[in-house]
Protein backbone atom coordinates (compact mmCIF):
# COMPACT_ATOMS: atom_id res chain seq x y z
CA UNK A 1 0.00 0.00 0.00
CA UNK A 2 1.35 3.39 -0.99
CA UNK A 3 1.95 5.88 1.85
CA UNK A 4 -0.58 8.66 2.26
CA UNK A 5 0.37 12.09 0.89
CA UNK A 6 1.61 14.57 3.48
CA UNK A 7 -1.42 16.82 2.93
CA UNK A 8 -3.87 13.99 3.61
CA UNK A 9 -1.94 12.94 6.71
CA UNK A 10 -2.20 16.52 7.95
CA UNK A 11 -5.97 16.59 7.37
CA UNK A 12 -6.70 13.32 9.16
CA UNK A 13 -4.42 14.25 12.08
CA UNK A 14 -7.22 16.52 13.33
CA UNK A 15 -10.56 15.31 14.56
CA UNK A 16 -13.87 16.18 12.95
CA UNK A 17 -14.70 18.41 15.91
CA UNK A 18 -11.41 20.29 15.65
CA UNK A 19 -12.03 21.01 11.97
CA UNK A 20 -15.47 22.39 12.77
CA UNK A 21 -14.03 24.61 15.51
CA UNK A 22 -11.38 25.93 13.15
CA UNK A 23 -14.05 26.62 10.54
CA UNK A 24 -16.23 28.56 13.00
CA UNK A 25 -13.19 30.47 14.25
CA UNK A 26 -12.28 31.61 10.73
CA UNK A 27 -15.87 32.28 9.66
CA UNK A 28 -16.77 34.47 12.66
CA UNK A 29 -13.42 36.22 12.25
CA UNK A 30 -14.27 37.17 8.67
CA UNK A 31 -17.86 38.09 9.49
CA UNK A 32 -16.96 40.68 12.10
CA UNK A 33 -13.92 41.90 10.17
CA UNK A 34 -16.36 42.89 7.42
CA UNK A 35 -18.35 44.95 9.94
CA UNK A 36 -15.24 46.94 10.87
CA UNK A 37 -14.28 47.16 7.22
CA UNK A 38 -17.52 49.09 6.62
CA UNK A 39 -16.94 51.48 9.56
CA UNK A 40 -13.55 52.73 8.42
CA UNK A 41 -14.42 54.63 5.19
CA UNK A 42 -15.89 57.66 6.99
CA UNK A 43 -12.55 58.37 8.68
CA UNK A 44 -10.70 58.07 5.36
CA UNK A 45 -13.14 60.25 3.42
CA UNK A 46 -13.12 63.08 5.97
CA UNK A 47 -10.03 64.63 4.43
CA UNK A 48 -11.71 64.58 1.02
CA UNK A 49 -15.00 66.04 2.21
CA UNK A 50 -13.14 69.17 3.31
CA UNK A 51 -10.33 69.05 0.76
CA UNK A 52 -10.88 72.60 -0.60
CA UNK A 53 -10.38 74.46 2.66
CA UNK A 54 -7.40 72.40 3.81
CA UNK A 55 -5.58 72.49 0.46
CA UNK A 56 -6.30 76.02 -0.69
CA UNK A 57 -7.02 77.92 2.50
CA UNK A 58 -3.87 80.02 2.39
CA UNK A 59 -4.10 81.13 -1.22
CA UNK A 60 -7.16 80.79 -3.43
CA UNK A 61 -9.78 80.98 -0.70
CA UNK A 62 -8.48 84.32 0.52
CA UNK A 63 -8.10 85.65 -3.04
CA UNK A 64 -11.61 84.56 -4.05
CA UNK A 65 -13.20 86.04 -0.96
CA UNK A 66 -11.48 89.39 -1.55
CA UNK A 67 -12.54 89.38 -5.22
CA UNK A 68 -16.12 88.60 -4.26
CA UNK A 69 -16.20 91.42 -1.71
CA UNK A 70 -14.82 93.87 -4.31
CA UNK A 71 -17.37 92.85 -6.93
CA UNK A 72 -20.27 92.64 -4.48
CA UNK A 73 -21.12 89.05 -5.41
CA UNK A 74 -22.23 86.68 -2.65
CA UNK A 75 -19.58 84.39 -1.20
CA UNK A 76 -20.02 80.70 -1.93
CA UNK A 77 -17.99 77.60 -2.63
CA UNK A 78 -18.85 75.36 -5.55
CA UNK A 79 -20.18 71.92 -4.63
CA UNK A 80 -19.66 69.86 -7.76
CA UNK A 81 -17.03 67.14 -8.01
CA UNK A 82 -15.23 68.63 -10.99
CA UNK A 83 -13.75 71.48 -9.01
CA UNK A 84 -11.11 71.40 -6.30
CA UNK A 85 -13.42 72.06 -3.37
CA UNK A 86 -15.13 70.56 -0.35
CA UNK A 87 -18.32 68.58 -0.46
CA UNK A 88 -21.20 70.67 0.87
CA UNK A 89 -22.31 70.88 3.64
CA UNK A 90 -18.79 70.11 4.90
CA UNK A 91 -17.34 73.20 3.20
CA UNK A 92 -18.12 75.44 6.17
CA UNK A 93 -15.76 76.61 8.90
CA UNK A 94 -17.48 74.28 11.38
CA UNK A 95 -16.74 71.21 9.26
CA UNK A 96 -15.00 69.44 12.17
CA UNK A 97 -18.15 69.69 14.28
CA UNK A 98 -20.25 68.39 11.39
CA UNK A 99 -17.92 65.45 10.81
CA UNK A 100 -17.92 64.78 14.54
CA UNK A 101 -21.72 64.78 14.47
CA UNK A 102 -21.67 62.06 11.80
CA UNK A 103 -19.49 59.92 14.04
CA UNK A 104 -21.69 60.65 17.03
CA UNK A 105 -24.85 59.75 15.11
CA UNK A 106 -23.51 56.32 14.21
CA UNK A 107 -21.94 55.54 17.57
CA UNK A 108 -24.77 56.87 19.72
CA UNK A 109 -27.27 54.74 17.79
CA UNK A 110 -24.86 51.81 18.13
CA UNK A 111 -24.57 52.29 21.90
CA UNK A 112 -28.34 52.51 22.43
CA UNK A 113 -29.09 49.64 20.10
CA UNK A 114 -26.48 47.40 21.71
CA UNK A 115 -28.39 47.21 24.99
CA UNK A 116 -31.42 45.89 23.11
CA UNK A 117 -29.48 43.76 20.65
CA UNK A 118 -28.24 41.24 23.18
CA UNK A 119 -31.70 40.74 24.65
CA UNK A 120 -33.23 40.29 21.19
CA UNK A 121 -30.38 38.09 20.00
CA UNK A 122 -30.88 35.60 22.84
CA UNK A 123 -34.43 35.01 21.69
CA UNK A 124 -33.74 34.60 17.96
CA UNK A 125 -31.58 32.17 15.96
CA UNK A 126 -28.12 33.71 15.74
CA UNK A 127 -27.72 32.84 12.07
CA UNK A 128 -30.89 34.64 10.98
CA UNK A 129 -30.28 37.60 13.28
CA UNK A 130 -26.70 38.12 12.11
CA UNK A 131 -27.61 37.67 8.44
CA UNK A 132 -30.29 40.35 8.70
CA UNK A 133 -27.84 42.75 10.34
CA UNK A 134 -25.14 42.24 7.74
CA UNK A 135 -27.45 42.65 4.76
CA UNK A 136 -28.95 45.81 6.29
CA UNK A 137 -25.56 47.23 7.20
CA UNK A 138 -24.29 46.64 3.68
CA UNK A 139 -27.28 48.45 2.25
CA UNK A 140 -26.93 51.56 4.43
CA UNK A 141 -23.14 51.72 4.07
CA UNK A 142 -23.60 51.76 0.30
CA UNK A 143 -26.42 54.32 0.63
CA UNK A 144 -23.99 56.80 2.17
CA UNK A 145 -21.77 56.44 -0.90
CA UNK A 146 -24.70 56.94 -3.25
CA UNK A 147 -24.84 60.52 -1.99
CA UNK A 148 -21.78 61.15 -4.14
CA UNK A 149 -23.34 59.84 -7.35
CA UNK A 150 -26.71 61.53 -6.80
CA UNK A 151 -25.05 64.79 -5.70
CA UNK A 152 -26.79 64.84 -2.31
CA UNK A 153 -25.70 67.70 -0.03
CA UNK A 154 -28.27 67.34 2.74
CA UNK A 155 -26.62 66.91 6.13
CA UNK A 156 -29.77 65.20 7.39
CA UNK A 157 -29.44 62.48 4.74
CA UNK A 158 -25.98 61.49 5.95
CA UNK A 159 -26.98 61.68 9.62
CA UNK A 160 -30.04 59.44 9.19
CA UNK A 161 -28.00 56.96 7.16
CA UNK A 162 -25.41 56.80 9.93
CA UNK A 163 -28.06 56.35 12.64
CA UNK A 164 -29.77 53.42 10.92
CA UNK A 165 -26.43 51.83 10.06
CA UNK A 166 -25.38 52.11 13.69
CA UNK A 167 -28.54 50.36 14.85
CA UNK A 168 -28.30 47.41 12.46
CA UNK A 169 -24.60 46.89 13.18
CA UNK A 170 -25.44 46.07 16.79
CA UNK A 171 -26.53 42.63 15.60
CA UNK A 172 -22.91 41.69 15.01
CA UNK A 173 -20.95 41.64 18.23
CA UNK A 174 -23.29 39.73 20.60
CA UNK A 175 -23.92 37.17 17.86
CA UNK A 176 -20.31 36.34 16.99
CA UNK A 177 -19.11 36.33 20.60
CA UNK A 178 -21.95 34.03 21.64
CA UNK A 179 -21.29 31.70 18.72
CA UNK A 180 -17.55 31.53 19.37
CA UNK A 181 -18.06 30.97 23.10
CA UNK A 182 -20.43 28.10 22.31
CA UNK A 183 -17.60 26.39 20.48
CA UNK A 184 -14.64 27.19 22.74
CA UNK A 185 -14.42 26.60 26.49
CA UNK A 186 -12.49 28.64 29.03
CA UNK A 187 -9.14 26.94 28.54
CA UNK A 188 -6.72 29.41 26.94
CA UNK A 189 -9.66 31.67 26.19
CA UNK A 190 -7.50 34.80 26.44
CA UNK A 191 -5.11 33.59 23.75
CA UNK A 192 -7.81 32.19 21.47
CA UNK A 193 -9.96 35.30 21.67
CA UNK A 194 -6.94 37.58 21.55
CA UNK A 195 -6.01 36.11 18.19
CA UNK A 196 -9.65 36.08 17.08
CA UNK A 197 -10.21 39.69 18.11
CA UNK A 198 -7.56 40.80 15.65
CA UNK A 199 -10.48 40.83 13.20
CA UNK A 200 -11.09 44.39 14.44
CA UNK A 201 -7.68 45.55 13.26
CA UNK A 202 -7.75 43.43 10.10
CA UNK A 203 -11.13 44.93 9.19
CA UNK A 204 -9.85 48.44 9.88
CA UNK A 205 -6.77 47.86 7.74
CA UNK A 206 -8.74 46.45 4.81
CA UNK A 207 -11.33 49.22 5.16
CA UNK A 208 -8.61 51.85 5.07
CA UNK A 209 -6.96 50.38 2.00
CA UNK A 210 -10.23 49.86 0.10
CA UNK A 211 -11.60 53.30 0.96
CA UNK A 212 -8.23 54.92 0.30
CA UNK A 213 -8.06 53.45 -3.18
CA UNK A 214 -11.03 55.52 -4.38
CA UNK A 215 -11.07 58.41 -1.92
CA UNK A 216 -9.30 60.94 -4.19
CA UNK A 217 -11.11 60.01 -7.39
CA UNK A 218 -14.58 58.77 -6.48
CA UNK A 219 -15.21 58.68 -2.72
CA UNK A 220 -18.68 57.21 -3.21
CA UNK A 221 -17.06 53.88 -4.07
CA UNK A 222 -15.19 54.07 -0.75
CA UNK A 223 -18.56 53.24 0.84
CA UNK A 224 -20.28 51.19 -1.86
CA UNK A 225 -17.54 48.55 -2.16
CA UNK A 226 -17.31 47.89 1.62
CA UNK A 227 -21.11 47.81 1.75
CA UNK A 228 -21.18 45.16 -0.97
CA UNK A 229 -18.58 43.11 0.92
CA UNK A 230 -20.61 43.19 4.16
CA UNK A 231 -23.76 42.14 2.32
CA UNK A 232 -21.90 39.30 0.59
CA UNK A 233 -20.59 38.08 3.93
CA UNK A 234 -24.17 38.16 5.22
CA UNK A 235 -25.09 35.62 2.56
CA UNK A 236 -22.08 33.50 3.57
CA UNK A 237 -23.27 33.70 7.17
CA UNK A 238 -26.74 32.45 6.22
CA UNK A 239 -25.31 29.53 4.25
CA UNK A 240 -22.54 28.33 6.56
CA UNK A 241 -22.78 29.56 10.19
CA UNK A 242 -23.25 26.77 12.76
CA UNK A 243 -24.45 28.29 16.02
CA UNK A 244 -23.67 25.47 18.43
CA UNK A 245 -21.80 22.12 18.50
CA UNK A 246 -25.08 20.35 19.25
CA UNK A 247 -26.31 21.29 15.77
CA UNK A 248 -23.87 18.74 14.32
CA UNK A 249 -24.42 15.99 16.92
CA UNK A 250 -21.37 14.35 18.40
CA UNK A 251 -21.13 10.76 19.58
CA UNK A 252 -23.11 9.87 22.70
CA UNK A 253 -20.60 7.37 24.10
CA UNK A 254 -19.44 7.86 27.69
CA UNK A 255 -15.79 8.29 26.79
CA UNK A 256 -15.43 11.31 24.56
CA UNK A 257 -14.41 9.98 21.14
CA UNK A 258 -12.07 11.63 18.73
CA UNK A 259 -14.93 13.44 17.07
CA UNK A 260 -15.77 15.25 20.30
CA UNK A 261 -12.29 16.01 21.56
CA UNK A 262 -10.91 19.52 21.55
CA UNK A 263 -7.14 19.66 21.77
CA UNK A 264 -7.08 23.39 22.54
CA UNK A 265 -9.27 23.33 25.64
CA UNK A 266 -8.85 22.10 29.19
CA UNK A 267 -11.56 21.97 31.86
CA UNK A 268 -10.72 22.29 35.54
CA UNK A 269 -12.44 19.50 37.42
CA UNK A 270 -14.57 21.35 39.93
CA UNK A 271 -16.66 18.54 41.44
CA UNK A 272 -17.33 14.83 41.26
CA UNK A 273 -20.67 13.46 40.12
CA UNK A 274 -22.09 9.99 40.07
CA UNK A 275 -23.89 8.80 36.98
CA UNK A 276 -26.09 5.85 36.23
CA UNK A 277 -24.05 3.51 34.06
CA UNK A 278 -27.18 2.45 32.23
CA UNK A 279 -28.18 6.01 31.42
CA UNK A 280 -26.73 7.56 28.29
CA UNK A 281 -25.88 11.21 27.90
CA UNK A 282 -27.41 13.41 25.27
CA UNK A 283 -25.12 14.56 22.44
CA UNK A 284 -24.81 18.11 23.78
CA UNK A 285 -23.58 16.99 27.20
CA UNK A 286 -21.22 14.50 25.59
CA UNK A 287 -19.59 17.26 23.51
CA UNK A 288 -18.85 19.16 26.71
CA UNK A 289 -17.13 16.23 28.42
CA UNK A 290 -13.58 17.08 27.42
CA UNK A 291 -10.64 14.76 27.92
CA UNK A 292 -6.96 15.60 27.93
CA UNK A 293 -6.60 13.96 24.54
CA UNK A 294 -4.55 11.09 25.98
CA UNK A 295 -6.58 9.41 28.72
CA UNK A 296 -10.26 8.54 28.93
CA UNK A 297 -12.49 10.56 31.19
CA UNK A 298 -13.50 8.67 34.32
CA UNK A 299 -17.19 8.80 35.19
CA UNK A 300 -16.50 10.27 38.62
CA UNK A 301 -14.45 13.16 37.23
CA UNK A 302 -16.75 14.68 34.67
CA UNK A 303 -18.03 18.23 34.59
CA UNK A 304 -21.56 18.14 33.18
CA UNK A 305 -23.11 21.30 31.85
CA UNK A 306 -26.82 21.32 31.10
CA UNK A 307 -27.93 21.53 27.51
CA UNK A 308 -29.95 24.43 26.20
CA UNK A 309 -32.49 22.23 24.53
CA UNK A 310 -35.47 20.67 26.16
CA UNK A 311 -36.19 22.19 29.52
CA UNK A 312 -33.50 24.82 29.24
CA UNK A 313 -33.28 27.88 31.44
CA UNK A 314 -34.93 31.17 30.55
CA UNK A 315 -32.90 34.04 29.18
CA UNK A 316 -31.44 36.28 31.88
CA UNK A 317 -32.90 39.75 32.48
CA UNK A 318 -31.01 43.01 32.02
CA UNK A 319 -30.89 43.67 35.78
CA UNK A 320 -29.92 40.06 36.42
CA UNK A 321 -26.92 40.43 34.12
CA UNK A 322 -25.84 43.60 35.92
CA UNK A 323 -25.72 41.66 39.20
CA UNK A 324 -23.03 39.34 37.90
CA UNK A 325 -19.86 40.35 39.80
CA UNK A 326 -17.53 42.42 37.64
CA UNK A 327 -19.97 43.36 34.87
CA UNK A 328 -20.42 46.97 36.03
CA UNK A 329 -16.70 47.59 36.63
CA UNK A 330 -15.57 46.21 33.30
CA UNK A 331 -18.41 47.99 31.49
CA UNK A 332 -17.37 51.38 32.87
CA UNK A 333 -13.71 50.64 32.18
CA UNK A 334 -14.56 49.79 28.58
CA UNK A 335 -16.51 53.04 28.25
CA UNK A 336 -13.29 55.02 28.58
CA UNK A 337 -11.04 52.49 26.85
CA UNK A 338 -13.31 52.41 23.81
CA UNK A 339 -13.51 56.21 23.85
CA UNK A 340 -9.77 56.29 23.19
CA UNK A 341 -9.81 53.50 20.61
CA UNK A 342 -12.65 54.93 18.54
CA UNK A 343 -11.23 58.45 18.62
CA UNK A 344 -8.21 57.02 16.84
CA UNK A 345 -10.44 54.98 14.55
CA UNK A 346 -12.41 58.00 13.29
CA UNK A 347 -9.91 60.87 13.57
CA UNK A 348 -6.42 59.43 13.12
CA UNK A 349 -6.27 59.87 9.30
CA UNK A 350 -7.29 63.53 9.57
CA UNK A 351 -4.74 64.11 12.35
CA UNK A 352 -2.00 62.59 10.18
CA UNK A 353 -3.13 64.76 7.26
CA UNK A 354 -2.84 67.91 9.38
CA UNK A 355 0.40 67.06 11.20
CA UNK A 356 2.40 65.23 8.52
CA UNK A 357 0.83 67.11 5.57
CA UNK A 358 -0.15 63.98 3.63
CA UNK A 359 -3.11 63.57 1.31
CA UNK A 360 -6.17 61.55 2.30
CA UNK A 361 -4.99 58.31 0.67
CA UNK A 362 -1.50 58.40 2.19
CA UNK A 363 -2.90 59.28 5.62
CA UNK A 364 -5.35 56.39 5.42
CA UNK A 365 -2.61 53.93 4.53
CA UNK A 366 -0.34 55.20 7.30
CA UNK A 367 -3.14 54.99 9.88
CA UNK A 368 -3.31 51.21 9.35
CA UNK A 369 -0.12 50.91 11.41
CA UNK A 370 -2.18 51.73 14.50
CA UNK A 371 -4.31 48.66 13.75
CA UNK A 372 -1.22 46.54 13.10
CA UNK A 373 -0.07 47.44 16.60
CA UNK A 374 -3.57 46.61 17.84
CA UNK A 375 -3.27 43.05 16.51
CA UNK A 376 -0.16 42.42 18.60
CA UNK A 377 -1.62 44.24 21.59
CA UNK A 378 -4.77 42.09 21.65
CA UNK A 379 -2.81 38.84 21.37
CA UNK A 380 -0.30 39.95 24.00
CA UNK A 381 -3.08 40.88 26.43
CA UNK A 382 -4.69 37.48 25.94
CA UNK A 383 -1.45 35.55 26.48
CA UNK A 384 -0.52 37.51 29.62
CA UNK A 385 -3.99 37.21 31.14
CA UNK A 386 -4.06 33.47 30.49
CA UNK A 387 -0.63 32.97 32.02
CA UNK A 388 -1.31 35.12 35.10
CA UNK A 389 -5.04 34.30 35.27
CA UNK A 390 -5.61 37.98 36.03
CA UNK A 391 -7.75 39.76 33.45
CA UNK A 392 -8.21 43.03 35.38
CA UNK A 393 -4.52 43.33 36.28
CA UNK A 394 -3.49 42.80 32.65
CA UNK A 395 -5.88 45.53 31.48
CA UNK A 396 -4.71 47.84 34.26
CA UNK A 397 -1.05 47.48 33.35
CA UNK A 398 -1.65 48.30 29.69
CA UNK A 399 -3.85 51.27 30.57
CA UNK A 400 -1.15 52.55 32.92
CA UNK A 401 1.41 52.44 30.11
CA UNK A 402 -0.97 53.84 27.49
CA UNK A 403 -1.47 57.28 29.06
CA UNK A 404 2.19 58.44 28.96
CA UNK A 405 2.58 56.80 25.54
CA UNK A 406 -0.18 59.00 24.15
CA UNK A 407 1.56 62.09 25.49
CA UNK A 408 4.82 61.02 23.83
CA UNK A 409 2.89 60.33 20.62
CA UNK A 410 1.43 63.85 20.57
CA UNK A 411 4.93 65.29 20.94
CA UNK A 412 7.06 63.02 18.76
CA UNK A 413 4.61 62.67 15.87
CA UNK A 414 5.28 66.29 14.93
CA UNK A 415 8.97 65.56 14.44
CA UNK A 416 8.65 63.54 11.27
CA UNK A 417 7.20 60.52 9.53
CA UNK A 418 9.56 57.96 11.10
CA UNK A 419 8.59 58.99 14.64
CA UNK A 420 4.92 58.83 13.70
CA UNK A 421 5.27 55.25 12.43
CA UNK A 422 6.97 54.04 15.62
CA UNK A 423 4.45 55.66 17.93
CA UNK A 424 1.50 54.42 15.87
CA UNK A 425 2.60 50.82 16.41
CA UNK A 426 3.24 51.24 20.14
CA UNK A 427 0.10 53.26 20.81
CA UNK A 428 -2.03 50.79 18.84
CA UNK A 429 -0.79 47.89 20.98
CA UNK A 430 -1.38 49.59 24.34
CA UNK A 431 -4.71 51.18 23.43
CA UNK A 432 -6.22 48.13 21.74
CA UNK A 433 -4.99 45.52 24.23
CA UNK A 434 -7.42 46.26 27.11
CA UNK A 435 -10.27 46.99 24.69
CA UNK A 436 -9.76 43.64 22.96
CA UNK A 437 -9.45 41.66 26.20
CA UNK A 438 -12.57 43.12 27.81
CA UNK A 439 -14.82 42.73 24.78
CA UNK A 440 -13.82 39.10 24.21
CA UNK A 441 -12.33 36.95 26.98
CA UNK A 442 -13.67 39.00 29.89
CA UNK A 443 -17.17 39.19 28.39
CA UNK A 444 -17.16 35.44 27.78
CA UNK A 445 -15.88 34.77 31.30
CA UNK A 446 -18.62 36.86 32.86
CA UNK A 447 -21.30 35.54 30.52
CA UNK A 448 -20.51 32.00 31.66
CA UNK A 449 -19.87 32.92 35.29
CA UNK A 450 -20.40 30.10 37.81
CA UNK A 451 -23.08 32.14 39.59
CA UNK A 452 -25.29 31.60 36.51
CA UNK A 453 -25.36 27.86 37.26
CA UNK A 454 -24.89 26.83 33.64
CA UNK A 455 -27.39 29.25 32.07
CA UNK A 456 -25.84 29.84 28.65
CA UNK A 457 -28.55 32.34 27.72
CA UNK A 458 -26.75 35.07 29.69
CA UNK A 459 -23.78 35.39 27.35
CA UNK A 460 -25.35 37.59 24.66
CA UNK A 461 -26.91 39.94 27.25
CA UNK A 462 -23.68 40.31 29.23
CA UNK A 463 -21.70 40.89 26.03
CA UNK A 464 -24.22 43.49 24.88
CA UNK A 465 -24.17 45.33 28.23
CA UNK A 466 -20.37 45.54 28.32
CA UNK A 467 -19.97 46.50 24.66
CA UNK A 468 -23.02 48.78 24.77
CA UNK A 469 -21.57 50.74 27.68
CA UNK A 470 -18.25 50.87 25.88
CA UNK A 471 -20.04 52.20 22.80
CA UNK A 472 -21.25 55.18 24.82
CA UNK A 473 -17.59 56.12 25.16
CA UNK A 474 -17.04 55.32 21.50
CA UNK A 475 -19.75 57.86 20.68
CA UNK A 476 -18.38 60.53 23.01
CA UNK A 477 -14.74 60.24 21.94
CA UNK A 478 -15.05 61.26 18.27
CA UNK A 479 -17.60 63.94 19.22
CA UNK A 480 -15.24 65.47 21.78
CA UNK A 481 -12.39 65.23 19.29
CA UNK A 482 -14.45 67.23 16.81
CA UNK A 483 -15.13 69.89 19.43
CA UNK A 484 -11.58 70.08 20.80
CA UNK A 485 -9.50 69.77 17.62
CA UNK A 486 -10.16 73.36 16.39
CA UNK A 487 -8.40 74.60 19.55
CA UNK A 488 -5.42 72.31 18.93
CA UNK A 489 -4.70 68.62 18.71
CA UNK A 490 -2.90 68.70 22.06
CA UNK A 491 -6.24 69.16 23.79
CA UNK A 492 -7.53 66.01 22.09
CA UNK A 493 -4.59 64.01 23.44
CA UNK A 494 -5.11 65.42 26.95
CA UNK A 495 -8.69 64.21 26.76
CA UNK A 496 -7.52 60.74 25.69
CA UNK A 497 -5.01 60.53 28.55
CA UNK A 498 -7.69 61.51 31.04
CA UNK A 499 -9.96 58.81 29.63
CA UNK A 500 -7.24 56.17 30.08
CA UNK A 501 -6.80 57.24 33.70
CA UNK A 502 -10.55 56.93 34.31
CA UNK A 503 -10.58 53.45 32.75
CA UNK A 504 -7.82 52.37 35.11
CA UNK A 505 -9.63 53.87 38.09
CA UNK A 506 -12.70 51.66 37.57
CA UNK A 507 -10.54 48.54 37.67
CA UNK A 508 -8.73 49.36 40.92
CA UNK A 509 -11.07 47.29 43.11
CA UNK A 510 -10.91 44.23 40.85
CA UNK A 511 -7.12 44.51 40.56
CA UNK A 512 -6.87 44.62 44.35
CA UNK A 513 -9.06 41.50 44.59
CA UNK A 514 -6.92 39.66 42.07
CA UNK A 515 -3.65 40.56 43.75
CA UNK A 516 -5.00 39.62 47.17
CA UNK A 517 -6.00 36.16 45.86
CA UNK A 518 -2.88 34.76 44.12
CA UNK A 519 -3.56 32.34 41.26
CA UNK A 520 -7.20 33.31 40.90
CA UNK A 521 -8.88 34.15 37.64
CA UNK A 522 -11.10 37.17 37.32
CA UNK A 523 -13.98 35.31 35.80
CA UNK A 524 -14.11 32.42 38.24
CA UNK A 525 -12.71 32.73 41.73
CA UNK A 526 -12.21 36.36 42.68
CA UNK A 527 -15.53 37.59 41.41
CA UNK A 528 -17.47 34.59 42.63
CA UNK A 529 -16.48 35.36 46.21
CA UNK A 530 -18.57 38.50 46.00
CA UNK A 531 -21.66 36.75 44.76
Amino acid sequence: MAPLPAGIRFIISFSRDQWYRAFIFILTFLLYASFHLSRKPISIVKGELHRYCTALHGEEVEFKSQSQKASGTPSHRPADNETDCSWAPFDQDNYQQLLGALDYSFLCAYAIGMYLSGIIGERLPIRYYLTFGMLSSGAFTALFGLGYFYNIHSFGFYVVTQIINGLVQTTGWPSVVTCLSNWFGKGRRGLIMGVWNSHTSVGNILGSLIAGYWVSTCWGLSFIVPGAIVAAMGIVCFLFLIEHPKDIACSSSLVAPKGCENGTQRVRLQKQIFMDKNKSLDPEMQCLLLSDGKHPVHQNHIVVLPADSGGGMAAISFTGALKIPGVIEFSLCLLFAKLVSYTFLFWLPLYITNVDHLDARQAGELSTLFDVGGIFGGILAGVISDRLEKRASTCGLMLLLAAPTLYIFSTISKMGLEATIAMLLLSGALVSGPYALITTAVSADLGTHKSLKGNSHALATVTAIIDGTGSVGAALGPLLAGLLSPSGWNNVFYMLMFADACALLFLIRLIHKELSCPGSATGDQVLSKEH
